[in-house]
């Protein structure tokens, strides 16, 4: 099976080359920001000549905004507009335009209504300061050497890696993988190179064919599994908030850069604006770490995993759990389940997002009318079954993998290969008494339930 998957490896840059892949950032801004200008220009130059009632045939010519047309134009212009354009990778201006060509099309099918999802703004200008440095190679020479410590880019030469790169070596050596780009960019105060590469994967057995888990997130456990396994939460930007606030404070102290006056940075506050920059990658690498580690093992073990689809953008305007919300990460867990189902050969279902996963109880499927976020233990009041809140719906979501078949058309969005419809999977409420010989529920037992004595109003149910 082949998959486009990348690699990504921190860099030891030495200040020359650390100058040289600055400039071929700076080069893709111009490069975008002349476009843009120009595109702007042509747009308020055709909305004034309407105005003035020109005739459609005689106004000025649109201009292109495909990737070709920009990079013409820019070819066109170069020499007058950057006279240094000769110092720098064709790659990199071919960088900031492909930036734009893509923006600007986000931009005309949001208003086409081409493009779900919630609106695209129309492309801004980069600032030097406002922009993360990136540049990105297609063509040239792209490769690692063969001591698997350095790796070879056009223009900048000869670059040493902070790791070793051996894993990505092996397999273009065995020829399961092609690099087709790399991109040179600086994140968390230091410099990473990743490479794009489209990899021959092998088709992966699941270590429990058959094996169903539903996953339900949260924020007092990350995940909460329908096994009875509760991961919890690291709460990385928690545990860091203290060092945070005083790197913080220790910055607002020192004499930043002022552009109304002129005045410059000093080095104190760099020194102090790279201490806290560091600490800010410090959490989201310790965040990326621990999901791609959960993911790995539930996709690895599990060939079906079920989860919910959440609205987090929604979920991040309440002002007290915002930032608990967003140090979770639930959009990129469902993000990395989502391809890593398919790398081992599995499949992700995605719950509606109206299906009352925390209101249906997983053995008779009962439903509650109400259920407040302060109850953290679910009482059923039919079955009497009583069961961790997070737990009993982790079950409710692996009971529809049995009602949900695979699709077998295109991928859905955000990575999930099938949405569960609402109708005929909402459970409907029952009256003591009504459940037909042999019921079992939503989902089989698995264990870890505390139970009510049996009574005349709330018979036992009976289990498979």
């Amino acid at each position: 099976m082949k998959t486009i998957q990348a690699y990504r490896f921190a860099l030891d840059l030495t200040p020359a080359q650390e100058r040289a892949v600055l400039a071929h950032a700076g080069a893709a801004r111009v490069a975008h920001n002349w476009a843009l200008a120009r595109v702007k220009a042509v747009v308020a130059q055709r909305a004034a000549e309407r105005s003035y009632g020109v005739p459609d045939d005689q106004l000025t010519p649109a201009l292109s905004w495909s990737l070709s047309a920009l990079r013409k134009a820019w070819n066109a212009a170069k020499s007058e507009v950057a006279l240094w354009w000769r110092e720098c990778s064709k790659e990199a201006f071919n960088t900031g335009l492909d930036v734009l060509a893509r923006g600007l099309k986000n931009w005309a099918d949001a208003r086409t209504g081409e493009r779900i999802g919630r609106a695209v703004g129309f492309p801004r200008f980069k600032s030097r300061r406002g922009t993360t440095p990136s540049v990105r190679f297609t063509t040239g020479a792209i490769r690692v050497e063969p001591d698997r410590r350095h790796v070879v880019l056009p223009r900048l030469g000869r670059l040493k890696l902070h790791e070793s790169a051996r894993k990505l070596a092996r397999r273009v050596e065995a020829g399961t993988a092609r690099i087709l780009s790399a991109t040179v960019r600086r994140d968390g105060g230091r410099w990473h190179v990743s490479f794009c590469v489209e990899v021959e994967r092998a088709q992966r057995i699941s270590s429990r064919p058959g094996s169903v888990v539903g996953v339900d997130v949260g924020i007092k456990h990350l995940a909460v599994l329908s096994t009875g396994e509760l991961v919890p939460n690291p709460r990385h930007l928690s545990e860091a908030q203290r060092r945070l606030r005083v790197l913080g404070r220790r910055l607002s102290r020192r004499c930043g850069p002022d552009r109304r006056t002129g005045q410059r940075p000093s080095k104190r506050w760099q020194r102090a604006r790279a201490q806290l920059v560091r600490a800010h990658g410090r959490v989201a690498n310790l965040r990326r770490d621990g999901l791609h580690k959960l993911t790995t093992r539930l996709t690895r073990e599990h060939p079906t995993v079920v989860v919910e689809d959440l609205n987090v953008a929604g979920m991040l305007r309440n002002r007290r759990l915002a930032r608990h919300i967003a140090d979770a990460g639930f959009a990129e867990l469902r993000r990395q389940l989502g391809y890593k189902t398919q790398w081992s050969g599995g499949r992700l279902l995605v719950a509606d997002r109206w299906y009352p996963s925390s209101k249906t109880c997983s053995d008779c499927g009962a439903v509650k009318a109400k259920l407040a976020l302060s109850e953290r233990i679910y009482t059923c009041t039919t079955c009497s079954l009583v069961l961790d809140r997070d737990v009993n719906a982790a079950r409710n979501l692996a009971a529809l993998a049995a009602k949900t078949t695979a699709g077998s058309g295109p991928v859905a969005g955000r990575g999930a290969d099938h949405r569960t419809p609402l109708a005929g999977l909402v459970a409907v409420k029952r009256q003591p008494g009504t459940a037909s010989a042999g019921q079992t529920g939503t989902v089989p037992p698995q264990g870890g339930t505390t139970r009510h004595a049996p009574t005349a109003a709330h018979p036992k149910v009976t289990e498979a």
